[in-house]
């Protein structure tokens, strides 16, 4: 209160009477006497101290007062009161004075008097989580050793109370506390008290004036503001005024969206209905429903309107809908309006829909375009680029200087940078510049580079116990830097080829080793690729002693490679026969090109390879045969069409292959007998024969308008055929089921992954050539995919799963419904240096060849595509 006195008197430009006049006159220290008349003296500043503000300079104070040494003021007077406001206003002190401490000879001499708010020295939080206190630690602007003010500590209580609503706690009950810090003169120390009370939650939302959105429509809309209706099961029902706020500008689009352009809501209101819950009432006048009219198109030169209103497919009669107008004519990315003008240079121009004319329900539009003139690209940037030479970059864009600004071409130029796999996908984006004057616009291309080299781990068990795998893939090679030490890394980089080393083993009974190389623009001028590829691989067998025990307990193939119950691995390793083994070598050459026809995702290509088994003592059941070398020369040719956005987590796009792989017919042209039942196979075999058929298809479509929540569809057939029913091949066969991931690979056999079912137990026994052994698949996959992380250290994403498929015997046999059926759960995660991994349980619900279900199985992923 007395604070307040001393403030009142000052702003008036009085100086209490008792302050200057009250002291014995023979006291030194008296003040001088101000007389108050209706005229007010004017003295002269002859000298200003500051007192009681220790921790600020002196000159700082004064120089803020306003008042200075020389200038003639009246006493008391204007200059006096506005020095006194100026400290008040500023609210780092709790008391303010001006003393007159002598007049002499008509100068006057000033003395500040200050009383300085308290510093804080500690802050205390009660009541409040550890993450809610960090959070609030960077909002309320409370620092230790700063002053606190009441205004500073009204606005603490203040945003704690916002920020706990916005959780829900509606009815939180905060307060700021200081208390004189006994260690420290002039500091406090503050406690912040938060009683959150329950959380406030929606008990019912009464909505009233709506016809033509029914309640839980209009629930759907309000996505944040729920009651605890059993729809909103999983939606959260606690009451945030924020989030109702947005979720009634939601309901007014969402009556936008079908004709009632002036829907708006009447009034609402939140009522308590108890200690924990609210009641939402909502008032909504729907107004009427409005139509699309004629459509009349302004100032459009390049496109006729009839070819304008085909693009916007909006008609007259159609429900009125803004949204999905601007949509239409802006923002859908494929083939909105205005993305014709920009593919066509028009960088500049603007479509503005405007309404003219209303009659009763229906409204008429005109759209008025402003087509400015084309825009050339100036400049290309590369910005961000540490890995690769930069026209290893740009002959990937398909944005050059000097032609006409095309939005289609930076957003293929962005997937062609991703398919390379040098740069984080996630964060591409182009940094357009345009310069309306000139007609030109610079296009800087902003990448972040990430490392593709990979260091590939994989396992597979088998019935010799854990198979290792590791492999070293180089995506940056450069063959034309072998004698340029400088650019080594390891090996030479620098021009965006692949080279890949793998090798496998288990260290006693198999061994393989594979060599490949890409280069994917041969010469550098066009998108050819070149691939070059060698592998080897050696397999022993167990030896007849132990076959012969085995077959004692044992009868089928599935017994022997699905059970290792019969041995324990140092006994079966100690069983291996070195001369009983299959090897296998091999060598291709193959060219792919890009093609122009139909469009330019299509590309062809073929390869020429050649593969020599040899077996000696081979276990009947794996082929028809046991002994000899065989010649498999073949040539596969490839039609496909890759249009999807990003290699690593795909939202939308697809890929279709269509392959042929093929032999020359021996059968046909030679002299043999081939129904000569005493043929060896070393005969029958020696050239392999056979056509292999292959279609395989992929689609994404984003789900969700983030484009996070994302549906694969898969269909993959393959079918093996013969030229001659004697000669079928024993090679290039199927077996379906598992993980897709054998132990043991012999480039004779191709591993199918089907999940929810056991290693190879699909695979159907072939009676002509008494071998487990498929000669046509078909699979069919629907996964469901969200990603958990798209950072450049780790891609992750969970997905769901349903597939089908099946394996046959021949093209007689097959039955396109006969499918066996699995649905499950899974895990991603995608590491630069390690590739692809993952798990996926899944649950086989139909019977298996050997006459198990399928049942619960669990499968890892490394690597391979499941």
């Amino acid at each position: 209160m007395q604070h307040k006195i001393t403030f009142i008197l000052l702003f008036l430009g009085v100086f209490s009477y008792s302050s200057f006049a009250q002291t014995n006159e023979n006291d030194s220290t008296a003040l001088p006497v101000i007389e108050y008349s209706s005229t007010a003296p004017k003295y002269e500043i002859a000298e200003i101290s500051v007192t009681g503000a220790s921790n600020y300079e002196d000159f700082v104070l004064i120089g803020f007062s306003g008042l200075s040494v020389g200038d003639v003021v009246s006493v008391p007077g204007e200059a006096i009161t506005s020095a006194v406001k100026r400290f008040w206003k500023q609210g780092l002190f709790s008391d303010v004075k001006i003393y007159a401490t002598k007049i002499k000879d008509g100068k006057v001499w000033l003395n500040i008097a200050l009383k300085e708010r308290p510093r804080i020295s500690a802050i205390n939080y009660n009541g409040l989580k550890k993450g809610e206190k960090e959070d609030l630690e960077n909002k309320l602007g409370l620092v230790v050793g700063n002053q606190i003010t009441p205004n500073i500590s009204d606005r603490a209580k203040s945003v704690i109370e916002k920020y706990m609503s916005d959780k829900g706690f509606l009815n939180v009950d905060a307060h700021v506390y200081q208390k004189d810090d006994p260690a420290k003169s002039g500091y406090v120390i503050v406690d912040i008290d938060v009683d959150k009370k329950l959380k406030t939650k929606v008990h019912q939302i009464i909505v009233t004036g709506n016809q033509a959105l029914t309640f839980n429509k209009i629930n759907n809309v309000m996505k944040k503001t729920n009651d605890h209706n059993w729809r909103n099961f999983f939606r959260t029902k606690k009451f945030v005024r924020e989030e109702y706020e947005k979720d009634k500008t939601a309901l007014i689009d969402k009556y936008n969206e079908i004709g009632y352009r002036d829907a708006y809501i009447k009034a609402d209101s939140v009522v308590p209905y108890d200690d924990k819950t609210v009641n939402v009432y909502i008032t909504v006048d729907e107004g009427k429903k409005y139509y699309f009219g004629n459509i009349k198109w302004i100032g459009n030169t390049v496109y006729p309107y009839e070819y304008l209103n085909a693009v916007l497919n909006i008609k007259k009669g159609d429900v009125y809908n803004h949204k999905h107008l601007m949509e239409r004519l802006q923002t859908d990315e494929n083939d909105a309006v205005s993305k014709l003008y920009q593919d066509r240079g028009y960088l500049f121009s603007q479509i503005e829909p405007v309404e003219v004319q209303v009659n009763g329900d229906t409204i008429d539009f005109e759209m008025r375009v402003y087509e400015g003139k084309p825009a050339t690209i100036n400049q290309i940037g590369i910005k961000g680029n540490t890995r690769v030479y930069e026209h290893i970059v740009r002959r990937e864009l398909r944005t050059k200087p000097g032609q006409l600004y095309s939005q289609s071409d930076i957003m293929r130029s962005l997937r062609e940078l991703a398919q390379m796999g040098h740069f984080d996908q996630e964060k591409l984006k182009p940094d357009i510049q345009p310069n309306q004057e000139d007609g030109t616009v610079d296009i800087t291309y902003e990448l972040e580079t990430k490392g593709s080299d990979q260091v590939e781990f994989s396992a597979g068990w088998g019935s010799t116990g854990i198979v290792g795998s590791v492999g070293l893939k180089f995506s940056n090679f450069a063959i034309q830097n072998l004698f340029r030490p400088e650019t080594y890394r390891i090996v030479p980089q620098g021009e965006g080829q692949t080279f890949s080393l793998n090798a496998k083993t288990n260290g006693q009974s198999y061994s393989s080793f594979s060599l490949s190389f890409l280069e994917p623009w041969l010469g550098g001028k066009r998108p050819n690729s070149l691939s070059v590829s060698i592998y080897y691989s050696t397999q022993s067998t167990i030896s007849d002693r132990y076959l012969s025990n085995l077959n004692s307990y044992y009868s089928s193939y599935y017994s022997y490679y699905g059970s290792n119950s019969y041995g324990n691995s140092s006994y079966y390793d100690s069983e291996m026969d070195p001369d009983k083994y299959l090897r296998t070598a091999g060598a291709s050459l193959g060219y792919g090109k890009r093609l122009s026809w139909p469009d330019d995702y299509f590309t062809f290509y073929g390869e020429l390879s050649y593969q020599l088994f040899m077996l000696k003592g081979w276990y009947k059941s794996m082929f028809p045969m046991t002994e000899g070398n065989f010649n498999n020369l073949s040539l596969n040719l490839t039609l496909s069409r890759n249009s999807i956005d990003n290699p690593i987590y795909t939202r939308r796009g697809s890929s279709f292959s269509l392959g042929l792989k093929i032999t020359p017919p021996y059968s046909a042209f030679n002299n043999k007998d081939y129904t000569d039942e005493d043929m060896t196979d070393q005969k029958r075999y020696k050239w392999i024969e056979y056509h292999k058929w292959s279609f395989a298809a992929k689609t994404f479509t984003p789900l969700s308008a983030n484009d996070k929540l994302v549906l694969m569809g898969r269909v993959m057939f393959s079918y093996l055929g013969h030229y001659n029913e004697n000669v079928k091949s024993p090679f290039e066969t199927f077996y379906m089921g598992g993980d897709g991931m054998s132990a043991y690979t012999s480039y004779g056999t191709d591993y199918i992954a089907m999940r929810g079912y056991s290693s190879g137990s699909l695979t159907p026994y072939n009676t002509t050539t008494s071998s487990y052994s498929g000669y046509l698949y078909d699979k069919f996959t629907m996964e469901l995919r969200y990603p958990l992380s798209l950072e450049q250290s780790a891609t992750i994403y969970a997905l769901a799963f349903v597939e089908a498929g099946n394996c046959f015997s021949s093209i007689k046999t097959y039955n396109p419904f006969d499918l066996k059926r699995t649905a499950g759960v899974g895990v991603r995660i995608f590491l630069p240096m390690f590739g692809m991994m993952g798990i996926d349980w899944g649950y086989g619900f139909d019977k298996a060849i050997d006459g198990s279900v399928g049942g619960s199985n669990f499968h890892f992923v490394l690597g391979q595509e499941l």
